[in-house]
Order: structure tokens, then C-alpha cells, then sequence
């Protein structure tokens, strides 16, 4: 329906001539996530027409758009938006558009052109009040359990909430760092209260140092290695290293290179290998070249196993099975080096062991060592 309607579209190129229909099919953006979806167009009255649009066709399979979800709003400027302010929330991320210098500024890709804004993708406001609030309950009910089992239950809420907005800018914007200290309000509270008022005392027990960190809430259960919590700002988020996913692939597509590449893991590839795969961005460190499907790929010991290599994923890398066999030709003359090297050792200690000189016949002789 929307594609049909994109077709018809007024857009113009720079030159003031019609585009073909394929680039005002591409100039709308439709994005869908199960009831929630966005229409993204530079025109007004073309986002207008596609809400009609949308609601007739609702309309006829008993549906309709929400009032209060929405929304007819500008990236950018706040006047064009239908309630006055810029931006908009989509799935927990708020995206807004933000006027900069030149040196901060988004550039065309395509001409290089400075765009004069920059685009930031951030928690919403109404997700990290939620956040906190889930926090805060967490808190409240661990009023007199053991640090531990308050630490054991906050640190996978830290953790999911950190990996769902990992591809955004939180970390840009200090949003990490402000729930971390929203965070810090709550259990200095938690830990003052459990100490008689005394905010020192529960610093002194509460509190201690975790190697190069000097102020970590956690539990000295054992003095080598303390239960601690995580914190928001150890996980980082960024919004520019996301790989967007290719069109025409499917996880059931059998494209074992490309999921285990991007995903680090795949039901029908070893674990091992995918998770190689996704550390080396899908590249041969050997020759360079990326991995195809169907090409045989080996595990390899970066050091050798027999030159005191460790089995560790720090020591191991994913190659290409004509690259390992080059690769294994060059290890092994390494060791067959090294080898006739320790054997020249030893047949020295063997010959200094004795005394050895040439008698009247000209025939060496030897003689062991006196002790």
C-alpha cells in the first residue's frame, strides 16, 4: 500500500527534474516491530497522507491507530513537530536530531556534504525511570538480606538493560554514568540505614577496593576474588557500530559465515569457531580475505602448542584450511629448529662430560671426567 502510494509522489532531484519511481520508493522509510512502527519522510503533507493512509487500512480490519502513541513530529526542529518538541521515542531509544559545529557535524555519504546536525540515539526518558524504579524495588526488598543476594539479583538487570541499549549513545550523552550514580544514591541509603545512620561505617563495610578500582560495592565473601556489582559505565554503547543486517539474508538461510560471524553463535556451527569468527569480523588473519560459505575453516594455535602455545582463545584464530596447512609448514620448521637445537645441547653435554686428546697414532681418545 505505502509502496503503491511512494510511487506517486512529487519528489524532485537538485536539477528539478521527476525521480524515477525506485528513488521515491527508497526516499519513505518504513520500520514495523510487532504494533510499533515508524514512517519516515523529509515531507509533511507525505508522512499526512500515509497516517490516512495507514488508518483506512486499520479501519477495515477493525483497528485504529492510538491517539496518544501518535505522533507527527521533526527530528530536528521543534516547530515543524505536532506537540512542539523534537524527536521521538521508539522501542525505549529516543532519537533526535541536534544542531553542532562543523567539526561534529553528520555528513553526507554519498557528496560529503557537512549536514550542520548530528543524530543521537539515547535511552527515553520514560525507559530509565522505569530502570531506576525496577532498581529502587530490588533495593526495598532486600532491606535485611545479606549484601550478596542484593548484589546477585541487581547485577543481571544492570547487565540486560546495559546490552539492550549497547548500540545507542548512551554512553556519549553520560547516561551510563548518570544511572550509576542514581544507583550509588540508593545503596548509600541501603548501607546507611543497615549501619545506625553512621554513612562512614557503611562506606568502611560496604565498599572496598576491586584492583585498580578504589570504590566498588561488593561483598567480601572472598578476599580473592569479593562478589561485585556492575556497574553501567564498564559495558560502553555505541551507536555507529552496528552493522545494519543484509536484506536478503535469514538466520534460516544456512549462511553459517555471516550469522556466526555477526552473532558469535549458530545451532549448526561450533561454538568455538563462531565465536572466532565473530572476534575476527569474519577475516582470515592470515591471508586477509573474508570467509565464504562452503570454504573449509580450521581452528589454529597462533603459537604453537610445541613452541609453548596455550589452548586459549587469546592463542587461537579461525584460518582458512589451505592457510593452516601454509601456516603449519612454517610452525613446523620452527620446531624442527628448535628441536635440533636442544639436540646439539645435549650431545655437548655429552662430549663435556670427558677428556679428550689425539695419542701417538693419531686416534682421539677420550677419558670421563674425574669427579
Amino acid at each position: 500500500m505505502l509502496n503503491e502510494y511512494a510511487r506517486t509522489i512529487d519528489l524532485k532531484d537538485k536539477r528539478g527534474r521527476q525521480k524515477g519511481w525506485e528513488g521515491k520508493v527508497r526516499s519513505l522509510s518504513f520500520i514495523r516491530y510487532a504494533d510499533d512502527f515508524l514512517v519516515l519522510h523529509k515531507d509533511l503533507n507525505v508522512v499526512q497522507r500515509c497516517r490516512e493512509l495507514i488508518s483506512e487500512w486499520l479501519k477495515g480490519i477493525g483497528l485504529g491507530l492510538k491517539p496518544s502513541k501518535t505522533r507527527i513530529a521533526h527530528t530536528l526542529i521543534p516547530k515543524l513537530s505536532e506537540d512542539g518538541k523534537a524527536g521521538f521515542d521508539f522501542l525505549g531509544h529516543h532519537i533526535q536530531q541536534y544542531v553542532v559545529s562543523k567539526y561534529k557535524s553528520a555528513k553526507q555519504p554519498s557528496t560529503q556534504e557537512i549536514l550542520g546536525f548530528r543524530t543521537l540515539i539515547t535511552p527515553s526518558k520514560k525507559a530509565c525511570l522505569k530502570h531506576q524504579k525496577e532498581i529502587r524495588d530490588v533495593v526495598r526488598k532486600h532491606k535485611n538480606s545479606h549484601q550478596a543476594k542484593l548484589i546477585n539479583e541487581l547485577n543481571p538487570i544492570i547487565r540486560g538493560w546495559c546490552n539492550y541499549y549497547t548500540n545507542s549513545d548512551a554512553s556519549t550523552v553520560g547516561e551510563l554514568s548518570r544511572q550509576d550514580y542514581l544507583i550509588y544514591q540508593k545503596l548509600r541509603a541501603w548501607g546507611r540505614r543497615r549501619c545506625k545512620g553512621s554513612l562512614n561505617k557503611a562506606h568502611k563495610k560496604y565498599w572496598c577496593k576491586v584492583g585498580n578500582r578504589n570504590w566498588v560495592f561488593a561483598a567480601r565473601i572472598d578476599d580473592n576474588k569479593p562478589l561485585r556489582l556492575l556497574t553501567h559505565s564498564e559495558f560502553g554503547s555505541s551507536s555507529t557500530t552496528y552493522v545494519k543486517v543484509k536484506g536478503d539474508v535469514s538466520p534460516f538461510d544456512g549462511n553459517l559465515v555471516y550469522w556466526s560471524t555477526r552473532m558469535g553463535k549458530s545451532p549448526d556451527m561450533p561454538h568455538q569457531k563462531a565465536t572466532l569468527l565473530k572476534m575476527q569480523k569474519g577475516v582470515c588473519p592470515w591471508c586477509q580475505l573474508r570467509f565464504r560459505e562452503d570454504e573449509v575453516l580450521e581452528v589454529d594455535h597462533i603459537l604453537a602448542r610445541a613452541l609453548g602455545g596455550k589452548d586459549t582463545y587469546r592463542n587461537l584464530q579461525l584460518i582458512h584450511g589451505h592457510c593452516h596447512d601454509e601456516k603449519t609448514a612454517k610452525d613446523m620448521k620452527e620446531i624442527w629448529k628448535r628441536k635440533t637445537l636442544s639436540n646439539f645441547g645435549k650431545f655437548n653435554k655429552i662430549l663435556d662430560k670427558y677428556d679428550w686428546f689425539w695419542d701417538e697414532n693419531d686416534i682421539l681418545t677420550a677419558f670421563e671426567k674425574s669427579s
